[in-house]
């Protein structure tokens, strides 16, 4: 059995979910089918306003499906599961805490909060490079130093399943790079599972065991792309050949780059 499986999910937000002015349902996913193993990270790549995060949102049971399945370890995925981290586009750490307890936080919610819970996030914090910032605020620091924080406090729970939704957007492209590694490492130490959504072509192939392209809203999985790719991963991998074609077939596959033939006619 499959770690994850989703059939035939559909989302349509009706009218009162849209706000003022809506004046008809929308369909944002019209049909979404894969599966996905233990231990693999899988990108969901597409171009903005696709249906990404609310096809992410719906595997974490933050948002109702309107039909189909999620089942994630056999158990259909219905509400917010406790065994699940996510990792916002922003890192939206409480300015009134200090790293540490920012990273802590989930754990009091699940009201686990012990010594081996702080040994953990001190743990998480140096795996990331911020073991010197416990007790700083997030005021304090970098843009990218703030999203390591969220991705420790998403990981101090041990969750079985980690949700991110395009996290690197907003850094500048050497950080994102790093934040692209920092990712790969804390998954191979951790054996962390991994949904990941992207709307960069290059990120979604350096990361991914496999690449699901959706499709302009409407979504539907328009390609599903194995990266065979070996780990480690570096600098030195975005440069092979077998790189740049897996980049032209997720081109491909979102309509920016077409056929020979077809760009003729």
């Amino acid at each position: 059995m499959s770690f994850g499986v989703l059939e035939n999910v559909r989302k349509v937000f009706a009218n009162q979910e849209l706000g003022r002015g809506a004046r008809e349902p929308l369909v944002a996913i019209e049909e979404a089918s894969f599966a996905f193993e233990e231990g693999e990270l899988v990108s969901l790549l597409g171009p903005s306003g696709c249906g990404k995060t609310t096809l992410l949102r719906i595997i974490a049971g933050l948002i109702p499906k309107t039909a189909g399945s999620v089942r994630i370890r056999g158990a259909e995925v219905s509400e917010p599961h406790p065994d699940f981290g996510f990792v916002f586009q922003t890192p939206n750490l409480m300015p009134w805490r200090n790293v540490l307890a920012n990273v802590l936080f989930p754990m009091e919610i699940l009201r686990r909060r012990d010594a081996a819970a702080v040994r953990r996030a001190h743990d998480l914090l140096g795996m990331v490079g911020l073991d010197g910032f416990a007790r700083a605020r997030p005021h304090q620091l970098s843009g990218g130093m703030q999203q390591r924080v969220a991705l420790c406090r998403a990981l101090v729970h041990e969750p079985a399943l980690l949700l991110m939704d395009e996290p690197f957007g907003a850094l500048d492209e050497l950080t994102r790079m790093e934040m692209n590694d920092l990712l790969l490492d804390i998954r191979a130490r951790t054996g962390a599972t991994v949904v990941f959504v992207t709307h960069s072509i290059s990120e979604a192939v350096y990361l991914a065991d496999h690449v699901l392209v959706l499709s302009r809203r409407p979504a539907r999985i328009a390609e599903r792309i194995r990266v065979d790719l070996p780990y480690p991963r570096s600098a030195q991998t975005r440069y092979v050949p077998k790189f740049t074609a897996l980049e032209h077939r997720a081109s491909r596959a979102l309509g920016v780059i077409r056929e020979a033939a077809d760009a003729a006619a």
